[in-house]
This record gives structure tokens, sequence and C-alpha cells, in this order.
């Protein structure tokens, strides 16, 4: 089973029939609701789904955007859960279990999760520069990857420590929904959790309703600039993994649409199980002629004929 996040087209549109339209036309059944919806757009997608037109399989936290909060502005850390201000960690907290309550009205079994930042000055845009320059392996770039690596460590277990704390206050709510916290892996430096501290996470709720979300676009980057390789996350974690964000990568650039970059989906098939969620989070300007072609190949890659 394939679902197309929102994340596609959710900027084009400014309601959820038009929206879901756009996405039936290229043959998904299934959608996963991104972080940029509006309540608007959400009470619309609700209004097809009672109507049994489309199935919500999982949400992206927050969802809807926080009240008072720009539509171009909401991104799933807006609110940190990470964060030493304790008055917004209770609102990430708060906003985060407004999400889970919208997938139950879905009857979605998953939410996925940032789980905030250390809050340093990130290095990843400028080892972006410099690995667009064929600068990766240089002096320069390999001081700056350490200095990267250590002035996190360095700051890091405040933060963590809050994450720990709010995924406790979240868990046993999101267990009273019937849904599942997905942590999602992350793209930039200074974000949480790196691949460690998603041992911890997962090792410290092992026996609750918290898994991995493994997304392969943002772990190849990360592998790219010199870190973790993709299958370090997917060997350690693939028994807790609950579902994949699929999209393509070309160097340092992510969420294309399948096949359109430089990725092996094919090596990604042992990772599965039958009830894993494939969701494909290709942003524009991914099209739709792209997207078709994709879902084609993902299912004969996948043995999956949703």
């Amino acid at each position: 089973m394939f679902a197309l996040s929102t994340s596609w087209n959710a900027s084009n549109c400014n309601n959820g029939i038009d929206l879901i339209n756009q996405i039936q036309a290229l043959g998904f059944k299934n959608v996963e609701l991104s972080f940029n919806l509006t309540s608007k757009i959400v009470e619309d997608i609700h209004f097809l789904y009672k109507k049994g037109q489309i199935r919500v399989v999982s949400l992206h936290n927050f969802c809807p955007i926080p009240d008072n909060v720009e539509r171009d502005k909401a991104l799933p850390d807006f609110y940190s859960l990470s964060i030493l201000d304790e008055k917004i960690r209770i609102k990430a907290v708060e906003q985060t279990k407004k999400t889970i309550d919208t997938a139950a009205q879905f009857k979605a079994g998953v939410v996925i999760l940032h789980c905030g930042r250390v809050e340093i000055p990130d290095k990843t845009k400028a080892l972006i520069e410099l690995f667009n320059k064929g600068l990766k392996g240089s002096e320069g770039y390999e001081q700056l990857k350490l200095e990267s690596i250590q002035e996190r460590q360095k700051q890091d277990k405040p933060f963590l420590d809050q994450v720990l704390i709010s995924l406790n206050e979240l868990t046993e709510y999101a267990r009273n929904c019937n849904v599942t916290l997905g942590i999602e892996n992350r793209f930039y430096i200074h974000e949480i959790p790196n691949l460690e501290e998603i041992k911890v996470f997962l090792e410290t709720f092992k026996d609750s309703n918290i898994a991995y979300w493994h997304d392969v676009g943002h772990a190849q980057v990360q592998e790219n600039l010199g870190f973790n390789n993709q299958f370090e996350y997917l060997d350690l974690f693939r028994d807790r993994m609950i579902g994949m964000h699929l999209h393509d990568v070309d160097g340092t650039t992510d969420h294309l649409a399948p096949f359109e970059g430089k990725l092996d989906f094919s090596k990604f098939a042992d990772y599965l199980k039958p009830d894993t969620l494939k969701v494909i989070e290709s942003h524009s300007p991914a099209t739709s002629k792209q997207l078709t072609k994709s879902v084609k190949i993902l299912r004969q890659v996948f043995k999956d004929y949703d």
C-alpha cells in the first residue's frame, strides 16, 4: 500500500476538496496529511473521509496548523518538543495532542514527529555549500564537520532531556487514541534525533507505542555529507520501524519523485513488512507524470499491488 503525502500539492490548494481530487487523479487511494494544512482544509478532507472517498494512513505533526500561525511559516518544529523554554515546550505537547486527536478522527494509526533541535548555530548548509563545490573530504570540509559534531555533543543533553519529558507526556495520550508516534530521522545536523539518540528514545520507550519512522531522503543526504550510512538506521531499527517516507535524492537535494534521483529503491525492499506504511513524500516541482511513473515502478520493486 502506497500513500502520497499532501506535501506534494498542499501549497497550491486552498481547500481540501481540490487537494484530494488532484491526488486521486494520480490513482492514490491513501494519503498522509502533512504539516502545512489549515483547519479548514483538514475539515474538507474529513468530509471526503466520512463519505468513504479517501483513506488517511498517517499525519505529520502539526496537523492542522496551530492557531495564529501563518501557513507559510508552519513547520513541524514551530513549537519544539526539545526547547528549554517550558511554556513553549508545553505548547508543543498541546499542539501534538491536537494532531493525535485529528489522527483519531481519521482512524489514522500514526503521527510522525520531529523532536526538535539542539539550539546551536547549524552548519549543515555550510557543509552542503562545500559539498556542492566538490570539496567534500577537503581539510576545511572535515574541520567544519568535526566542529559541528563536537559543538552539538557539548550542548545536547538538556535538549534531549526535554524530548524525553515531552514523549513521556505524549505516549499515554496517543495510546488512548490508538495512535503510534513515529520518531523520524532528521536532515540537519542540529536536529533531534541523530542515530544514537534514536537508540535512546526507542530503548527508553521500548514497551510503548513509540516507533521509528525512516525517511530515506534525509538519511541519504546525511550519508552523502559523510555521516551515518543509510542502512545503519535500517539495520538497527527495522524491528521498530512503522513507516517510510519515500523520495529521491541527487547529491544534497531531496524530496524528488522516486527514480528521478540517485537512490536504488530495491535496497529498501527487504526492510519492509506487509504492514509498513510507505508514503511518497515528494515535493513540488515533482510532476504528476513523474509520480505516476514512480508508483508503477515502486509496486514492481516492492512487490506491492494495492
